[in-house]
């Protein structure tokens, strides 16, 4: 959570006094309220189409006691968003996760009782999808610190586009009592990147284990599955897990692979498991409009066990990645580190962004400049980072806590 700015040491010295001497306490309390107290109006709510610029207006209301001579308005747009146009006034940065900031010094004067209207502008880029938007002032002016206020807020939306996420199995061939590396892909293919800014339910992929095979190792990323939700942290010899990114972010074009060493029983025959795109939850994602690439197998195909003797690590498993589960085609009998080419490892392929150098902002929400308007505005990412952090830890604790049931549709 974020932390409000530190007060000015004159009101820490009356907090001092008032210690010190209680017989002073009321006149200083009375004293520390006297000052500007800004709240700004809420923005509405839009899914604004690739490319399509929102246009709409705040409104700050100074409900203190002294006059607010001067604003320090900061507007910070997630990667999916941008700028119109640079704006006098304002200076533009790029800030942690991508975050596009803006802050805008408004050579304003707003009395006790009086409000003063500014304009918020900013575009959808072609890779918006989930979005977030903050906005605003410090209490008395001062440049906002990190957390939402009456003066400092925050607008979540969803842009009207789609994200296609695909799943990619494996297929390899394993002997009975031997083991087998079989690999598991979730992929982006766009047209919107994805981070999950109004819950803790990112992308995910579920795998299950093949019938007649034991996972002997499993990628740190993923939690074993139970009914609906992560029920404790990485441990082999489960049936079913679930894997995210550990940013909580699936870029478009980014690929993630988690690779599970299995054990095969030594009685086992031809055996499928597999990989489903989805949500730590189990809940397909709305934004996918594509469910035919959601689901793919983990085929291991087993020689009889009187075949004769067991291959040389270098020669078995070797599959040939059937084409149907988009298999990698790879995977080795053996010993295998711990986590290899697991989640994290995988490619990133390239993305639709919108371009901005140092210093400079393709574009602008606005800051009440002396004729009016609002000087445009970047993003820094400090709170929209702490919001994915966030839910960052909340999942951490999930996969130390009990299974936490979530509502929503699960697909079989």
């Amino acid at each position: 959570m974020r932390q409000r700015l530190r007060p000015p040491a004159a009101i820490v010295a009356a907090f001092a006094i008032a210690a010190a001497v209680p017989a002073l306490a009321a006149p200083v309390a009375h004293a520390e309220e006297a000052g500007p107290d800004l709240v700004i109006s809420t923005l509405p709510r839009a899914t604004p189409k690739p490319g399509e610029v929102y246009d709409e207006s705040v409104t700050l209301t100074n409900n203190g006691t002294v006059a607010a001579d001067g604003v320090a308005f900061r507007i910070r747009l997630t990667r999916g968003l941008d700028f119109p146009e640079p704006v006098k006034g304002c200076t533009y940065s790029t800030v942690e996760d991508q975050v596009r900031q803006a802050l805008c010094e408004l050579d304003t004067v707003i009395p006790p009782g009086a409000s003063v209207t500014t304009p918020v502008r900013f575009k959808a880029l072609p890779k918006a999808l989930m979005e977030s938007v903050e906005y605003g002032t410090g209490r008395t002016g001062e440049a906002p610190g990190e957390g939402y206020t009456d003066s400092y807020r925050r607008l979540t939306l969803t842009a009207d586009s789609t994200a296609d996420l695909a799943a990619t199995g494996d297929r390899v061939k394993a002997r009975p009592g031997h083991t087998a590396t079989v690999k598991a892909t979730l992929r982006n293919d766009g047209p919107g990147w994805i981070q999950n800014q109004e819950s803790d339910d990112p992308v995910a992929l579920m795998v299950t284990i093949p019938p007649g095979t034991v996972a002997a190792e499993v990628p740190k990323e993923c939690a074993p599955f139970n009914i609906d939700g992560p029920s404790g942290p990485s441990a082999p010899g489960k049936p079913q897990y679930v894997c995210w990114p550990s940013d909580l972010t699936l870029e478009v074009g980014q690929s993630l692979t988690y690779a599970f060493v299995l054990d095969v029983k030594d009685t086992a025959r031809d055996t499928e498991g597999e990989v489903r795109a989805t949500s730590v939850y189990g809940i397909d994602p709305a934004f996918d409009k594509n469910p035919a690439n959601d689901t793919a197998h983990l085929s291991i195909d087993v020689p009889d066990g009187n075949a004769g003797p067991s291959p040389s690590p270098s020669q078995s498993s070797t599959g040939s990645g059937d084409s149907g589960d988009g298999g990698s085609g790879s995977g080795d009998e053996g010993n295998h580190p711990q986590g290899q080419a697991a989640g994290g490892t995988g490619t990133t392929g390239s993305a639709t962004t919108g371009s901005m150098s140092a210093g400079s902002s393709v574009g602008g929400s606005t800051g009440v400049l002396a004729d009016g308007h609002l000087a445009s505005t970047g993003s820094d990412g400090t709170t929209l980072v702490a919001g994915a952090a966030a839910v960052t830890a909340t999942l951490g604790g999930l996969l130390i806590l009990a299974v936490r049931r979530r509502t929503g549709t699960k697909s079989s």
